[in-house]
C-alpha cells in the first residue's frame, strides 16, 4: 500500500506523440520507430543492427572497460519492500551483461542512515537495507561468471556523525572538564578527525561543547583526519577487506576535498592510497573523482592512480551535450580528444581516461534536449561510447530516462516497467519529487530495434569488438574533418586500429575519402539515429545526419 501510494506522485507518461515524424529542435525523425527485422539492412537501424549481429566481444585492453554506475536503492527490488538490493543487481546480471557491460560500479553500500550512503558508519558490512556480505560475495560470483568486474565506491573524504570513531571523540569531548584540553592520549579517536576549539571556515560546532570540527560537505559527515596513523591503518583495513572479497577496485568519492583543495597533499595521499592497495592486490583499479576543471584533474594523474572522471565532456554543458546539440564543431570535438591525449601523458604514461556523460550528481541528459524525439539522447550517448578509456553509463541513461534538481531526482527507480508494482520495481528515493518519462519502460524499448536502449546496446558492442577503440591511441585526421564531420584514427600500439568518422550534423553528407587513409575501406559497424543507411562507396561515403562510422583496413570487428 506503501509502495502504492508514493508511485501516486510518481507520474509516469510516455510522451509518445510525434515520434515517427520530424521534431523541433535536435531529433527530426529518429524517434521510437515501429519495431522491424534486424536484418532490413536497407534502413540505417536494420543496417546498425546487421553489422553488429556478427562482431565478437573482445576481451578489453587492460583496464579500457565499459561500465554500468549502479544506485543500489533505487535499481531493483528483490524483496518488495520498495528499496532496490544486492539480491535485485543480480536478478539484472543477465541484462547488463546482454547490454555490453564487462564491469559496474555500484554507489555507496555500507551502512548508513541516509538513504544515499555517502556518510559511512561501518566500512565492513553492507546496508541492511541492501541485503548482507554473503549477498556481495553472491554478486561477485555470479558477475565473474558473465566476465564481469564489480568496482565499489570508497567514501574516505568522511564518515557519518555516527561512525563508531566520531561518536567516541564526541563523547570524550562532552565530558571533557571544562578548562582542560582535550588529549588524544586519553581519546585516540580524536586523531580520526580535525578538531577545534575555534570556529573556522568549513567547521560546524559540536553543540555547546565549545568545540567545533571540520565538514566541509554536511554536519552529518565530518573530515577525517587522512594523515591520522590510524586513520590510514584503518583505510588499509577496508582496501585489504573488499578486495579479498572479490571487488576489482574502487571509486573514489570527492578528491579534490581530502585537503581541502591542495593539490600536492591530495596527490601525495592518493599515491599512498595506491602503492597500499597494489600491495593487496596489484590489479586493483581506481577512478576518481576529481571535480574540477580540466587542467586541475589532469594534475591529479600524478598520483598513479589509473583514472579519473572526464568532466569537461560530461554534463548539459559538456562537449558530449554541445557536440550533440552542434554547438561545438565536429573539427573542435575531434581535436578536444587529441588535446587531452597529450594533457593527460604529460603526467602519466599508464593513463586510462574515464569519460562519461551523465552521473547521479547530475541533471539526466533527456532534459538537456528541447523537442528531442530520441536523436540527440542515442548520439551523445554514442559520442561517449565511443571515446577511449573506460567509459562510463549511469543506470538509466540507456532508456533515456528523466530526473532533474534535486539530487533524489536524478536517482529515480530503474524504469523496468510502467507498472509502478512490476517486478523489480523500487519506490525511489523518500524525498523525490514527481517525474514523468518521456521515452517508454525497458519492457518496451528492448523489443524495438529502433529505441535508445537498443542503440546503446550497439554501441557498447561496437566499443568491445573493436579494442581500438577503447584502447587504442587517438590521431585526428585533418584532412577529412570539418564544422559538421570528423574523421580520427585509433591505434593499438603493434595491433588493431580503427578510422572512426563522425557526422554532427542533421542532414545528410558525400563524404569524399580520396587518397586519404586508403587501407580503411570496409564498413565495420555504424551508429544511426535516422532511416537512411550508410553508404561507402569507393571512396565516397554517405553520412546520414548524426552518424558514427567505424572503417576497417580489414573485414569487420576484432582482429585486422
Amino acid at each position: 500500500m506503501m509502495r502504492k501510494k508514493r508511485w501516486a506522485s510518481f507520474l509516469i507518461t510516455l510522451l509518445l506523440a510525434g515520434f515517427a515524424g520530424s521534431a523541433a529542435g535536435c531529433g527530426a525523425g529518429a524517434g521510437i520507430a515501429a519495431p522491424r527485422e534486424a536484418g532490413e539492412s536497407e534502413t540505417g537501424i536494420g543496417q546498425m543492427a546487421a553489422l553488429t549481429e556478427r562482431l565478437p566481444l573482445l576481451p578489453p585492453v587492460g583496464n579500457c572497460r565499459t561500465t554500468y554506475e549502479i544506485f543500489v536503492y533505487s535499481f531493483c527490488d528483490s524483496d518488495g519492500d520498495g528499496i532496490g538490493d544486492l539480491q535485485g543487481v543480480i536478478s539484472r546480471l543477465d541484462y547488463i551483461a546482454d547490454m555490453g557491460f564487462d564491469q559496474i560500479w555500484l554507489m555507496p553500500i555500507c551502512p548508513s542512515p541516509s538513504y544515499h550512503k555517502y556518510d559511512v558508519t561501518d566500512y565492513f558490512a553492507v546496508d541492511p537495507q541492501y541485503g548482507t556480505l554473503e549477498d556481495f560475495d553472491e554478486l561477485i560470483r555470479e558477475a565473474g561468471k558473465r566476465d564481469i568486474r564489480v568496482l565499489t565506491d570508497l567514501v574516505l573524504n568522511h564518515t557519518s556523525t555516527e561512525h563508531p570513531w566520531f561518536r567516541e571523540a564526541a563523547d570524550y569531548l562532552r565530558a571533557l572538564p571544562e578548562g582542560e584540553e582535550p588529549s588524544a592520549e586519553d581519546c585516540p579517536a580524536l586523531d580520526c578527525y580535525q578538531f577545534s576549539a575555534e570556529k573556522q571556515a568549513g567547521y560546524e560546532p559540536l553543540g555547546d561543547t565549545g568545540f567545533y570540527y571540520e565538514a566541509r560537505f554536511w554536519s552529518g559527515m565530518p573530515d577525517l583526519n587522512l594523515d591520522s596513523s590510524r586513520v590510514r591503518e584503518g583505510i588499509a583495513e577496508v582496501l585489504r577487506f573488499w578486495l579479498e572479497r572479490g571487488a576489482a577496485g574502487f571509486r573514489l568519492d570527492a578528491c579534490t576535498s581530502y585537503y581541502a583543495d591542495d593539490i600536492a597533499r591530495n596527490v601525495a595521499f592518493l599515491s599512498w592510497l595506491k602503492q597500499t592497495a597494489e600491495g593487496i592486490r596489484p590489479d586493483c583499479y581506481f577512478v576518481g573523482e576529481a571535480w574540477a576543471n580540466q587542467q586541475v584533474y589532469a594534475r591529479y594523474y600524478e598520483s598513479g592512480i589509473d583514472s579519473f572522471f572526464d568532466f569537461a565532456f560530461a554534463d548539459a554543458e559538456g562537449l558530449l551535450a554541445r557536440t550533440a546539440k552542434s554547438k561545438y564543431s565536429a573539427l573542435q570535438f575531434a581535436e578536444a580528444m587529441e588535446e587531452e591525449q597529450t594533457l593527460y601523458g604529460t603526467y602519466s604514461e599508464s593513463y586510462v581516461n574515464a569519460p562519461f556523460y551523465t552521473n547521479h550528481d547530475m541533471n539526466r541528459s533527456a532534459g538537456y534536449y528541447a523537442g528531442d524525439d530520441g536523436a540527440c539522447a542515442k548520439f551523445a550517448g554514442g559520442l561517449n561510447l565511443m571515446m577511449g578509456g573506460n567509459a562510463f553509463v549511469y543506470y538509466g541513461e540507456e532508456l533515456g530516462m528523466k530526473g532533474s534538481g534535486r539530487d533524489e531526482n536524478r536517482r529515480a527507480p530503474m524504469y523496468w516497467s510502467e507498472d509502478p508494482d512490476a517486478e523489480g520495481m523500487t519506490d525511489g528515493p523518500p524525498e523525490m519529487e514527481s517525474i514523468s518519462m518521456k521515452f517508454p519502460p525497458m519492457q518496451e524499448q528492448s523489443g524495438d530495434p529502433a529505441s535508445i536502449l537498443r542503440y546503446f546496446r550497439t554501441a557498447v558492442h561496437i566499443r568491445r569488438s573493436f579494442p581500438a577503440i577503447a584502447g587504442g591511441t587517438v590521431r585526428v585526421i585533418r584532412e577529412l574533418s570539418d564544422e559538421d564531420s570528423c574523421a580520427l584514427l585509433r591505434e593499438l600500439p603493434g595491433g588493431e586500429s580503427v578510422l572512426l568518422v563522425y557526422h554532427t550534423a542533421e542532414e545528410t553528407r558525400r563524404m569524399e575519402l580520396g587518397t586519404v587513409c586508403p587501407e580503411y575501406r570496409s564498413l565495420g559497424a555504424v551508429l544511426c539515429v535516422a532511416e537512411e543507411p550508410v553508404l561507402l562507396e569507393g571512396d565516397v561515403l554517405t553520412l546520414p545526419g548524426r552518424s558514427i562510422v567505424v572503417l576497417t583496413a580489414g573485414g569487420g570487428g576484432g582482429q585486422p
